[in-house]
């Protein structure tokens, strides 16, 4: 089946409805209807997290979802918010309406929400997809660990029935275990229930919308057994219909800037990954650059109407992908069923249980602790395992923001790194072949060439890494006293001005002392780069080669014509 191309900005929408099929209607819808079933109880428990009313979380799960169905690249990808995204904007909006009052509340989110549309959808226009790769596995890994901890720790107040003004993390510690006494033993036996169910339907019947039993098994214990009258404390009131017009409060921009590009690097970055995650054959890619436009459209377009913050959620997508999604309708369905249920059944969700939003969020929050990437990680580099402590720890000891600055700050020192010393490596000929390998104790009867050395730097040489390269050269020319260097480029990808300066007066300094340099196996780009310097005319074709077999038997030619 023909389709159209994914390149470009062009709209998403005659793309998925070109060469629908009748058939795919059925499961999209069912799919749909699913999801909502997850999205919905989860979506409100979050917003409850960024300390906004639940209805902003119906709010997120309508206006977003339609506008990404409509133009985002991903078939299964549900949108709404994560609880990720949740508590990056509570510590935002914590900042900045400290008093927690309602109106000052949802101006300080529209204001965020829009700027983080606004980042996203010019990132999109400015082909920007690729920054979300700078956040690598490992650092990535401990700051959704360390914020599992942090929103567990917000949580724990409403599953115990108790109260304080919060802090820093060991005042929230203390202020938690000094209140154990004072604890509802109602509303933690109800919060425990409630974990215990999800925790039942999620391991025996995956497949079922777990949330939503939870969110029915909460409501009808204040139903049936009036459990306000035994301190449990319940959502309120929620108003009934659609949302109205939310203006941002533009004095706010400059406070709310960093955490605003914060929530778009981690909103993108879960979006991506989840549309990337259940791509099934034959379906294209989710394309990174019109999925931050895509994103951020569907978040200015929802900060208008009453969101916070949004992106894509793994698990909803999931159940969207299990049930049968198979195209962007699925989404447009549970956006139909968000609206319904903003229309009729407002009053029914007053009576949910705080103690019940608590119990759903750090159900599903723990889950982004993963002790088994952590031992994964550690069993393949002890560095990098270090790295994902590090930011599990920034995020809990600095706070949210700080600590998502820190694992950005992580990453890039970790991939500084891994540029930074580059190996240079010493070949030899496996013998009776024209293989080249790096010297191995394993392989001591490679063939050595007298006066010949081989040398293979690998990765990029530029301005951070020249300088290093130069001194592992210099040393293992004073190690192995050669009269011609021969360095192997092919694995060389770039070689940056600063690079080809040091080559240059590395052949320099080698001609001083009577050795010569010759370069094998540049690409083209390197090639190119090398012809127009001085280094190219001085070297000239005499010592560039195209392979190590041609400076074997050059080496060889040499040599007779010496003896």
């Amino acid at each position: 089946m023909k389709r159209a191309p994914v390149s470009g900005f062009r709209s998403p929408l005659l793309e998925w409805t070109h060469g629908y099929r009748r058939m795919w209607i059925k499961p999209d819808l069912l799919a749909g209807v699913s999801a909502a079933a997850v999205v919905l109880p989860k979506a409100m428990a979050y917003a409850s997290v960024a300390g906004l009313p639940v209805q902003v979380g119906l709010y997120t799960a309508f206006v977003p979802m339609v506008i990404y169905a409509l133009l985002g690249t991903s078939r299964p990808l549900s949108v709404s918010t994560t609880a990720t995204i949740a508590i990056l904007s509570a510590a935002a909006l914590g900042r900045v309406a400290p008093a927690g009052g309602a109106a000052a509340l949802l101006s300080a989110c529209a204001t965020l929400t829009l700027m983080v549309g606004a980042m996203l959808a010019v990132a999109g226009v400015l082909r920007l997809g690729f920054v979300a790769n700078f956040i690598s596995d490992p650092v990535l890994t401990g700051f959704k660990a360390g914020l599992a901890v942090v929103i567990v720790l917000d949580q724990l107040p409403k599953l115990l029935g108790i109260h304080f003004v919060k802090g820093s993390f060991v005042h929230n510690v203390l202020a938690i275990v000094s209140g154990i006494p004072h604890a509802s033993a109602t509303t933690l036996a109800l919060g425990i229930a409630t974990a215990a169910v999800l925790v039942a339907i999620e391991h025996f019947f995956p497949r079922a919308p777990a949330p939503l039993f939870a969110v029915a098994f909460g409501i009808g214990g204040v139903s049936v057994l009036s459990l306000q009258l035994h301190g449990v404390e319940i959502v309120g009131y929620v108003p009934t219909g659609l949302p109205s017009v939310s203006l941002p409060d533009f004095a706010l921009v400059a406070s709310l800037a960093p955490a605003a590009a914060g929530i778009a690097l981690m909103s993108f970055t879960e979006t991506i990954a989840s549309g990337r995650a259940f791509v099934e054959r034959g379906e294209p890619v989710p394309n990174a650059s019109r999925e931050l436009l895509a994103i951020g459209l569907a978040n200015v377009g929802g900060a208008l109407l009453g969101s916070m913050p949004a992106g894509g959620g793994t698990t909803q997508t999931a159940v969207n992908r299990m049930v049968g999604a198979r195209s962007q309708l699925a989404g447009l369905a549970t956006a139909t069923v968000t609206l319904g249920t903003m229309l009729l059944l407002a009053p029914l969700i007053g009576l949910m249980p705080q103690a019940t939003m608590a119990a759903i969020v750090i159900v599903y929050s723990i889950g982004l602790i993963e002790p088994a990437e952590f031992r994964a990680i550690v069993a393949v580099r002890r560095t990098e395992f270090i790295w994902a402590v590090v930011a599990l720890v920034g995020v809990v000891l600095l706070g949210t923001l700080p600590g998502i600055l820190a694992a950005i700050v992580v990453s890039l020192v970790a991939l500084a790194h891994h540029t930074s010393d580059p190996p240079v490596r010493v070949l030899r000929r496996k013998p009776g072949t024209n293989v080249f390998r790096p010297v191995s104790a394993e392989h001591p009867d490679d063939e050595v060439f007298p006066a010949l050395l081989m040398l293979r730097p690998e990765g990029p040489i530029f301005f951070a890494n020249a300088e290093r390269v130069k001194q592992k050269i210099r040393a293992l020319i004073e190690q192995y006293q050669p009269s011609i260097v021969a360095l192997h480029l092919r694995a060389v990808s770039d070689l940056e001005y600063t690079a080809l300066k040091m080559l240059t007066d590395a052949e320099k300094e080698l001609r001083q002392r009577g050795i010569e340099l010759w370069l094998v196996g540049l690409n083209p780009e390197v090639l190119a780069m090398v012809q127009r310097s001085p280094l190219g005319t001085t070297l000239g074709r005499e010592r560039m080669f195209f392979n190590l077999d041609r400076v074997v038997a050059a080496w060889h030619a040499r040599r007779s014509s010496t003896r």
